[in-house]
């Protein structure tokens, strides 16, 4: 089992929660990838799905996909355009559509469309949906939708902000355990 954590807009592999919890992962044995995407230079779904074809050999059928804000929107990209179906999808703070904010032209090639649902669920065996109450990007109704579209578990965080460095998010104790719980290793 491998786990590959995607980050979002205005942000890096080195940013949050993500060194923490690779650190955390890697101490348990497994392997942790965290690629940098473009952005908000050439931040587009065209170019995010080019940098993670280069990691189409690591992604398998016992794959985590781990992804924050846009992340959590480009993996439902990915599962709709791949022929792999992984293990599970950990969506943190995510969304699948437009949501009104300063983001929205920088995200619109990601979610500015339908998603191909059922493609998608039958592409990933397990989605985990993690949300902020006082998200103030995100809606938490945005992600009670995304949820429900994917029949995934929704875990909601009080006060959580955007579950990012800036609302106290170095690390992510709630999303590892989560993760340890599901596929049952030890703390």
């Amino acid at each position: 089992m491998n786990f590959i954590i995607i980050h979002g807009v205005y942000s890096n592999p080195e940013a949050n929660w993500f060194p923490w919890i690779k650190k955390e992962l890697e101490k348990r044995g497994f392997e942790v990838i965290v690629p940098k995407f473009p952005t908000p230079l050439d931040q587009t779904r065209e170019s995010w799905l080019r940098i993670i074809s280069k990691y189409k050999g690591k992604i398998k059928n016992e794959t985590v996909l781990i992804g924050h804000s846009l992340g959590a929107a480009f993996i439902l990209d990915y599962l709709e355009q791949t022929d792999k179906k992984i293990k599970a999808a950990f969506l943190v703070a995510g969304y699948h559509k437009l949501i009104n904010n300063e983001f929205d032209e920088l995200n619109k090639t990601f979610v500015g469309r339908k998603f191909n649902w059922s493609k998608i669920k039958q592409n990933c065996r397990k989605f985990f949906v993690i949300a902020s109450d006082n998200d103030p990007y995100i809606p938490l109704e945005i992600n009670e939708e995304l949820a429900g579209i994917l029949d995934a578990e929704l875990n909601v965080i009080h006060n959580g902000g955007h579950l990012n460095k800036k609302a106290g998010y170095e690390k992510f104790l709630e999303l590892l355990e989560l993760v340890t719980k599901f596929i049952n290793i030890p703390k």
